[in-house]
């Protein structure tokens, strides 16, 4: 019995509490209770709201309806807040204060003292090519802006947009989701990587010279050896010799860097390492993917979501013009 003692002592002692009917209230109300209650006379207030004395005492009584109090009382110089009202002072200014700062934030963005959280789902590749410049950025420019990276489940991808679980998704759109958002963000080609003195990599390397290498090919579902790129090949009656099916780019420089084993890969990837990797253009290879934001209708009007995406496609620029050329 004593466990139930707490419980039923909050039945017999607490009183009931009343639950407001939401619908009744209108924020233009409670605005006009705020400068009532500063100015403490209608007139002012009137002046104060641009608006006329009749319209100002007419929400004064549906303000005392509301309230079940007269808030305010006739007074020799003005009026006087009944206790029931400087006990709500406080509390309406702190809550109409919040409503006008959430207000605000979604018209203006201070990327140097906005607090933002971002959820962006992306591949590893992403999260090294995109996420990890946008990190740095923000480290710099908007220190409260924090990202949270999860993986990208292209099943479950429109559901958590939807949800709000994720806010931006950075990957290749899929054309059978148009009513998602989507902006394009780059162009990805590939370049081959092998060790600094591969014997058989060098600039110009034919298709024929190619195919005879021992390849990494890279398959996120994992045990695949064949990618668009050995279709690609196929039709022109070459197979590359795949020894080795990886599940992350991001594996592929240690093991590349230690043997003779190549991989083509994305070339803001590895456009970095050269001094570490030999990295090869292969003019004859036309096969490239598209990168781009997508993101659902409910982030599209939020001032911070549309900066940090304006500011991804300004450091995919600015990557691009500081890119080697070939």
């Amino acid at each position: 019995m004593k466990a139930y003692q707490p419980y039923l002592k909050s039945i017999i002692f607490y009183p009931e509490i009343n639950v407001v009917d939401t619908s009744r209230i209108d924020l233009n109300l409670l605005a006009t209770l705020e400068v009532l209650l500063a100015e403490r006379n209608v007139t002012k207030a009137a002046a104060k709201l641009h608006l006329s004395q009749p319209a100002v005492s007419a929400q004064l009584a549906r303000l005392r309806d509301l309230f079940d109090d007269p808030l305010l009382l006739p007074a020799q110089r003005g009026m006087t807040p009944t206790a029931k009202a400087t006990e709500l002072a406080p509390q309406l200014r702190e809550a109409l204060d919040r409503v006008r700062s959430t207000l605000q934030s979604h018209r203006d963005f201070d990327p140097a003292t906005a607090q933002l959280a971002v959820s962006i789902a992306c591949s590893d590749y992403v999260q090294a090519a995109v996420v990890m410049p946008l990190v740095l950025a923000l480290r710099r420019i908007a220190p409260g802006v924090r990202v949270a990276v999860w993986h990208l489940s292209p099943a479950l991808m429109e559901q958590q947009l939807a949800n709000g679980d994720i806010d931006l998704v950075i990957a290749t759109p899929d054309p059978a989701m148009p009513h998602l958002r989507a902006c394009h963000l780059y162009d990805e080609t590939y370049v081959l990587i092998g060790r600094q003195g591969h014997p058989d990599l060098k600039p110009g390397l034919t298709i024929e010279n190619y195919v005879r290498l021992e390849h990494i090919v890279v398959s996120r579902r994992g045990g695949i050896f064949e990618t668009p790129v050995d279709d690609a090949l196929g039709v022109l009656g070459y197979r590359r010799n795949v020894v080795m099916s990886a599940g992350s780019f991001l594996f592929i420089p240690e093991i590349v860097s230690s043997s003779d084993l190549v991989a083509l890969v994305p070339r803001r990837l590895f456009r970095a390492q050269s001094e570490r990797l030999m990295i090869i253009d292969l003019p004859w290879l036309s096969e490239r993917f598209d990168i781009g934001l997508i993101w659902h209708e409910r982030c599209h009007g939020h001032a911070g979501q549309r900066w940090v995406r304006e500011l991804i496609g300004k450091l995919m620029v600015e990557g691009e013009d500081d890119a080697p050329r070939a």
